[in-house]
């Protein structure tokens, strides 16, 4: 019983990594839909940058707009694959909690 005990803490620790990870690329995915509607509001001629380390580079508008579209794609994709890792767990967790169960009323 405490082998499939310290099997749900790890579950649940993993669980939990996941769900931080998901968090993260929410984060992350909000800032880039900012940035994508800003670009809706620059002129054709407008300058972008792009900072890179502790310098601003000039970048083509259109090859930035390209990059967070694709950075935006890429964020999604990986919170698809989070969730998807989620449910794993939670079922993992979930079949572990049904033994924990029926080996403690088993023990009463």
């Amino acid at each position: 019983m405490s082998e499939l005990a310290s099997q749900y803490q790890k579950l649940q620790g993993e669980l939990e990594e996941f769900i931080v990870a998901r968090q993260k690329l929410e984060t992350q995915l909000q800032e880039n839909k900012i940035v994508d509607d800003e670009f809706s509001n620059l002129k054709a001629d407008s300058k972008v940058y792009k900072l890179t380390g502790n310098v601003l580079l000039p970048v083509e508008q259109d090859e930035a707009r390209l990059n967070v579209s694709k950075r935006l794609q890429f964020i999604q994709s990986e919170i698809d694959r989070c969730e998807s890792n989620i449910k794993g767990k939670q079922q993992e967790q979930e079949k572990v909690k049904e033994e924990l169960i029926k080996l403690r009323n088993g023990q009463h």
